[in-house]
């Protein structure tokens, strides 16, 4: 596929990303071109458009302004759309989060963000609606599905229908392309999740390198996501990118399991699917599988956590379709490392995406040689400006359009980058550094384990070892087990790689963009 010219979005005078993802559409003629479906019902571009145009006059008339954060507390649907378009199209900064959090992170998220107006649903409204009214700086909490409204209760449809979306109060706010527009929020490997702060360029930048360039979205596509629209990849992936080359996505709000993701691919038979190695595994050992045709879908994407060798290689022996991997942060917005169409290396994340650079550095800050194991730095047009409110955290991890990540790698000769795991989770076993991702791809060769998750502990002699937290296919853990994977490391592995103790688990905890919470079992 040769790369389409790019534009300079810095260096442009007024951009913002409502006209970018959403108007340019209707502009080209895709007015009636249906853009979302959500169970039965459809939306096109001209139907989203003039809701959005709605939402942008009702947040102007609760007092929003350029530059505001608004809090975006929302399971998958047409409203998550078109509030996001909505803040994009009055100059505000979109902060989204998980809806399935509890009161006291949502007093946290409100506090941090300072949001004067936020939006919820219903349906999952009562730990929201308590952090509101206890928030020093919430004024208006809108909510989706209907409610009571009272002084700091606002119902949706009520906002909308109230307002003109030919208006000047819904018109769109002459932003420029370094104008922030949007909070990523980390994973939160310590500590509360840290905001990263994202312009309208950063986010262009990401699309028209990775999405258009490497990937290669096209207006047929029909895609279908795994991760929900809060988490970074999944709005990019199921809502920024099908947006920009006009193509159309599935949302559905309920939790992702085997059974819905067959029924969708089934009902819709998408073109892309965004998934993680959780689901794909499990997607493989469910009894459907055998009769689920997959021949919709020319695209598989994963990212979030890594993609075991054996994985790929049973997924795309039984599909004979390629899941292409990936590596991005919420720092660089979305990927930049990835495998290409007709381009996959197993065991390999691909190669670097053009527009971005990397350093792969020793703990002096040097570069290391080719092949050697080193910290990845990256840079390019999508890198965030820093941390909200931790200038230390900043300052430790950015320099400019560089990226310090936390993230351990190697290059091969062919330009191909290996994933070694995080730098605070590499275990030094017998004084040699050991990766937990090398012993937890062995552990998933054998057929007795669903998933892993491999840790250090310390013992009473003051000495690390390696303790395998696993989740067997059959729900069942023994001694006979724990020997078996044993035996079975014994011949992939060297011997102080292999772990000296197996915790059993029906499944593994995670965190709220369904990465295994390796914390929680450190």
């Amino acid at each position: 596929m040769s790369a389409a010219p790019v534009l300079d979005f810095s260096a442009l005078e007024r951009f913002n990303l409502h006209d970018y993802y959403l108007s340019r559409n209707l502009e080209e003629g895709r007015g009636d071109k249906v853009c979302l479906i959500v169970g039965e019902e459809t939306l096109t571009y001209a139907e989203l458009e003039e809701r959005v145009a709605r939402c942008a006059a009702a947040l102007r008339s609760l007092g929003v302004k350029p530059g505001e954060r608004v809090l975006i507390v929302l399971p998958d649907g047409f409203e998550f759309a078109e509030v996001w378009f909505a803040v994009l199209r009055v100059g505000a900064v979109f902060a989204m989060v998980n809806p399935l959090l509890h009161a006291e992170q949502f007093e946290h998220y409100l506090s941090y963000s300072g949001a004067r107006v936020a939006f919820g649903h219903a349906d999952l409204m009562e730990g929201l609606a308590a952090a509101a009214r206890s928030s020093a700086s919430c004024e208006a909490l809108v909510i989706i599905g209907g409610c009571e409204e009272d002084e700091l209760l606002r119902d949706y449809e009520s906002l909308l229908s109230a307002e003109d979306p030919s208006s000047e109060r819904a018109a769109c706010e002459p932003t420029g392309p370094n104008d922030v527009c949007g909070w990523l929020f980390t994973s939160g490997s310590t500590g509360h999740p840290k905001a990263c702060v994202h312009t309208h360029a950063h986010f262009a930048f990401s699309t028209e390198h990775y999405a258009v360039n490497t990937i290669g979205y096209a207006e047929t596509d029909l895609c279908l996501s795994v991760p929900k629209l809060f988490f970074g990849y999944a709005t990019g992936t199921n809502l920024m990118f099908p947006f920009r080359v006009g193509a159309a996505a599935v949302l559905f709000p309920g939790r992702p399991t085997a059974d819905v993701l067959f029924e969708m691919i089934t009902k819709h038979k998408p073109t892309f699917l965004t998934g993680v190695p959780t689901m794909f595994q499990k997607m493989l050992s469910h009894e459907r599988f055998s009769e689920m045709d997959f021949s919709s879908v020319r695209l598989s994407l994963s990212a979030g956590e890594a993609l075991p060798a054996s994985l790929y290689a049973e997924w795309t022996e039984k599909t004979e379709m390629e899941i292409l991997d990936g590596i991005g942060s919420a720092e660089m917005f979305h990927i930049y490392i990835s495998n290409r169409p007709g381009d996959v290396k197993l065991g390999s994340l691909g190669k670097i995406v053009e527009g971005y650079e990397t350093e792969i550095v020793g703990p002096d800050g040097a570069p290391v040689a080719l092949g050697e194991s080193g910290r990845l730095r990256v840079r390019g047009g999508s890198t965030a400006h820093g941390y909200f409110g931790d200038e230390e955290k900043t300052a430790e991890t950015f320099d400019g359009e560089w990226c310090t990540t936390a993230d351990t790698f190697r290059c091969d000769a062919e330009g191909y980058y290996y994933y070694e795991g995080r730098v605070d989770d590499l275990l030094k076993v017998a004084g040699r550094w050991v990766s937990p991702l090398e012993i937890e791809d062995a552990l998933l060769t054998h057929p007795g384990v669903a998933e892993s998750c491999v840790v250090g502990r310390e013992g009473a002699d003051g000495l690390m070892t390696a303790v395998a937290h696993v989740a067997p296919s059959d729900g069942v853990g023994s001694d006979e087990l724990a020997a078996a994977l044993t035996a079975h490391l014994k011949e992939r592995l060297a011997p102080h790689k292999y772990p000296r103790s197996y915790e059993w688990h029906v499944e593994l905890p995670r965190n709220d963009r369904g990465k295994i919470a390796r914390k929680l079992l450190s």
